[in-house]
């Protein structure tokens, strides 16, 4: 029997990820594979909450598989799967919207920003995805999901819908408990140093993407916002300096005081082409297997079928409970 706890983790297909996401999460995402057990999931069904264009979410979402393996993901150790190709979520999604009330969705202040950016696709699945994001996460029996500070209302309604059922229905599902991460970093934008950096970021010189050339990463890092102390210090008066320390001792293993000692009386100049050769050097080795992996898609495809098949198993256990408990009359099998 397998005692370890079960973390639950998945990411939308939108395009590349980028250093952010990285030192944020999927660095973590690496340590967490021989201590728990793992399910990573790339959340196509997510992804359709706005409109997008077929062929590229298809390709979005090879490349992020591509780039969680890259970045040292092992399907060995870890459930690696895509959203849709386990149909228990969308499933569970239906039976869980039944006991969510309407004035919690009401609440969630991610729908409330994102229906300011997206007044022309106001659509019920942009309301009701947090209830998909209870499903995916409950159907494993997660102890811990690791989230950032943007998903801990969700999690609670994770946690408040398990309760619900369990409550009502007799035990069910584990309530899943956030997972704080030991080691990782908040990793800000570079042009807006005190917001997060974020792949839908409308400035690309904002974010740096994870597979990204060494030249654009060197434009980006130059042109990067600071300010005109002039001083290589960590600290909250000078955010734009605070994040490059952060991206440079994250990625160097040097730690933040050592990289001040190392620029004291030195221009941010120098500093910046040193921080740009640190993180093209760190990144390199996720580069290179990225793109060996995408010339091997029989492989991809592999990995992704039996990611799929493991986490299948393990779902439909749980939403056949769901439906016993529920009422539903199990489908018999002619054979």
């Amino acid at each position: 029997m397998d005692e370890k706890k079960v973390i639950f983790s998945g990411a939308q297909p939108s395009g590349k990820l980028t250093l952010g996401n990285y030192l944020g999460a999927l660095k973590n995402w690496v340590a967490l594979q021989d201590e728990y057990n793992c399910y990573y999931c790339i959340v196509d069904l997510h992804a359709i909450t706005v409109p997008q264009e077929a062929k590229v979410l298809r390709k979005n979402t090879i490349d992020a598989l591509a780039q969680y393996m890259a970045c040292g993901l092992d399907p060995e150790k870890s459930t690696i799967f895509i959203q849709s190709h386990v149909s228990a979520h969308a499933e569970l999604n239906w039976v869980l919207n039944a006991i969510t009330y309407m004035g919690e969705l009401n609440r969630m202040t991610q729908f409330k920003e994102k229906s300011k950016k997206n007044e022309a696709n106001l659509n019920g699945a942009l309301f009701t995805y947090p209830v998909l994001m209870a499903a995916d996460i409950l159907l494993y029996q997660t102890d811990l999901v690791p989230v950032g500070e943007d998903q801990k209302q969700h999690l609670e309604l994770a946690r408040n819908l398990a309760q619900r059922f369990n409550n009502r229905y007799s035990d069910t599902f584990k309530v899943p408990d956030p997972y704080i991460p030991k080691v990782g970093a908040r990793i800000m934008s570079l042009q807006e140093p005190t917001k997060k950096m974020s792949k839908s970021d409308e400035n690309v010189n904002g974010f740096i993407g994870l597979v990204e050339d060494a030249d654009s990463i060197a434009r980006k890092v130059k042109r990067a916002v600071t300010d005109s102390l002039g001083v290589v210090k960590y600290s909250d008066e000078q955010p734009g300096i605070k994040n490059l320390l952060t991206i440079y001792s994250k990625l160097s293993g040097k730690s933040v005081e050592e990289i001040e000692s190392m620029y004291e009386g030195k221009g941010y100049g120098e500093f910046k082409q040193d921080t740009a050769e640190v993180i093209v050097e760190g990144l390199r080795p996720i580069r290179e297997k990225y793109e060996d992996l995408l010339k091997n898609k029989d492989y991809l495809e592999n990995i992704y079928a039996e990611g799929a098949e493991k986490a299948e198993r393990v779902a439909r256990k749980t939403l056949r409970k769901v439906y016993k408990k529920v009422g539903f009359v199990p489908r018999k099998f002619i054979y």
